[in-house]
């Protein structure tokens, strides 16, 4: 059953018509007064009911459709979305950037061990046969699986227990430890899930998860850690800044 809104719009406003309705629907879902899965009113009884043109309600409702907060579905109508989160390509753990959009983040530890790996440790600019502290986390924002990271930390850091990476971002837990990770080289890609990744960010075959490999460096050049993650896409996008060089 699609859900109301109370919309007021103002014709004596210079803001279009259709920002308008966008955005009071925006602010619904961000307030949560349309929570993910609620039916959106179809465009005709919008138009209808706020003395809207037909697509004028179109443009509004693609707006949200661009923006990732509704989905169009043949048959369903206009759903609310569930939340993305939106990660600026910078140097930020998850944990944090959920924290600071009001979300309830958790972790779940699969691994914490010394292992050796030789294309690891060349990416640290590590001896090949380096001790690295390996762990697997999967991290959950609000009950629900996000991501996969997996991370590799050198000798300095073998002291993280697991303890401390239940408890906070891995970012805050070296910042602890005087690590100040100021740059990285970082790579962002798609691929299928293996079945692993599947299982644990419960997904269906069909549906791709993004990757970003990292590499982050102190103020003085050294490594601090290496990371590959993988997201669940529908629920995750990396936004980047591009300018004129």
């Amino acid at each position: 059953m699609a859900v109301q809104v109370g919309v007021t719009i103002d014709r004596s406003s210079p803001v279009p018509l259709y920002h308008q309705l966008a955005e009071q629907l925006r602010a619904a879902i961000a307030g949560g007064r349309l929570q993910p899965g609620d039916q959106l009113e179809n465009e005709m009884s919008l138009a209808e009911r706020l003395n809207l043109a037909r697509p004028t309600v179109r443009q509004a409702i693609q707006e949200l459709v661009d923006r990732g907060l509704v989905l169009r579905r043949r048959g369903i109508g206009t759903t609310v979305a569930n939340p993305k989160v939106h990660r600026r390509a910078e140097l930020t753990s998850l944990y944090d950037d959920l924290t600071r959009a009001g979300g309830l983040p958790a972790t779940t530890v699969l691994r914490h061990e010394l292992m050796r790996d030789e294309r690891v440790a060349s990416a640290l600019d590590l001896p090949a046969d380096t001790e690295l502290l390996s762990i697997v986390r999967v991290r959950f924002s609000a009950d629900r699986p996000l991501a996969i990271m997996r991370n590799w930390l050198p000798p300095a850091y073998h002291g993280i227990t697991r303890e401390d990476l239940e408890s906070s971002g891995l970012y805050a837990v070296l910042r602890k430890r005087g690590a100040r990770p100021v740059v990285a080289a970082q790579s962002i890609g798609a691929r299928p899930p293996t079945a692993p990744e599947r299982l644990h960010l419960l997904l269906k075959p069909a549906e791709p998860v993004l990757t970003m490999t990292r590499t982050a460096f102190d103020g003085e050049g050294n490594a601090v850690e290496h990371g590959d993650h993988c997201y669940r896409a529908q629920d995750y996008t990396i936004e980047v800044l591009v300018d004129e060089r």
